[in-house]
């Protein structure tokens, strides 16, 4: 089950100095300071706040729960992380760059765009609470950067200024995380009740049949009753997400088009 948090949690909202620092350190190295025998790692720290938002979602991600899981003293995991926003920034730049990554050389750009798309979506199946998290201001992380750098390879070499391929990356990242946010949203609503959506339909159908006019609302009711029948519910995540790529992709195909045009090149297709 999902717990949802009492607000929304953002990255990069904790002290900027402390999170880069712990952000760049190298995965596994040892503590420094002096004191007593140290415990555990940051990365064991990282480890299980992961955990446990893959099983119960952000809001149940406290350092008290952290501290728990691995046995150890709340006050002593402080030693490692400052804080839950930083811990947030170190969560989501690991599973950042634990990410598995496809070779997309000598593939076409819609397979390339479609690749990093996949990957994405794998990522929000696999840490549903990625999408709980605002990243407006994106943790500046290895992981981060390195996913970045490939992403960006997908629309390399297709005349594409810039900013335009900064801007098409969002774009179809966009599209990712709107399906995975509605996706994570009819799991949660599933699990939160304990019933189905085909229960649900057979206890609200009958009730509905008596005051829905489908006179007065002709098109709802042949289109609501089409795509119901062909999706088994009000809403597929897999047609979602393959309807809208296609169609992601053919929005993206004249700007390609016509920047490689303007470069002399020649996009794959």
């Amino acid at each position: 089950m999902v717990t949802r948090g009492a607000g929304p949690e953002r990255s990069s909202a904790g002290d900027p100095v402390r999170t880069l620092k712990l952000l760049w350190r190298t995965p596994g190295e040892a503590r420094t300071s002096r004191g007593p025998r140290q415990r555990t790692t940051v990365d064991a720290v990282v480890a299980a706040a992961i955990e446990i938002a893959d099983a119960d979602g952000l809001g149940a991600v406290t350092i008290r729960a952290v501290a728990t899981r691995l046995g150890i003293a709340t006050m002593a995991t402080y030693t490692y992380v400052p804080g839950k926003a930083e811990l947030l920034d170190l969560m989501l730049d690991t599973v950042y760059r634990q990410m598995p990554r496809r070779d997309l050389s000598g593939m076409a750009w819609r397979d390339r765009v479609s690749a990093i798309a996949g990957e994405n979506r794998e990522l929000l199946e696999q840490h549903p609470w990625v999408a709980q998290l605002a990243t407006t201001r994106p943790p500046l992380g290895p992981g981060m950067i390195a996913k970045y750098e490939h992403e960006l390879c997908a629309f390399d070499g297709l005349g594409l200024s810039d900013l335009d391929m900064d801007s098409a990356l969002t774009y179809v990242l966009g599209f990712v995380m709107s399906v995975a946010r509605i996706a994570i949203d009819t799991n949660a609503a599933r699990a939160d009740s304990g019933v189905t959506d085909d229960t649900w339909w057979e206890q609200a159908g009958p009730v509905l049949a008596t005051v829905f006019d489908a006179d007065e609302f002709p098109l709802a009711a042949r289109v609501g009753e089409a795509a119901g029948r062909a999706l088994g519910g009000a809403y597929n995540a897999e047609h979602a997400y393959r309807f809208g790529l296609a169609r992601v992709l053919d929005g993206l195909a004249p700007v390609i088009g016509d920047r490689a045009r303007g470069s002399g090149r020649s996009p794959a297709n």
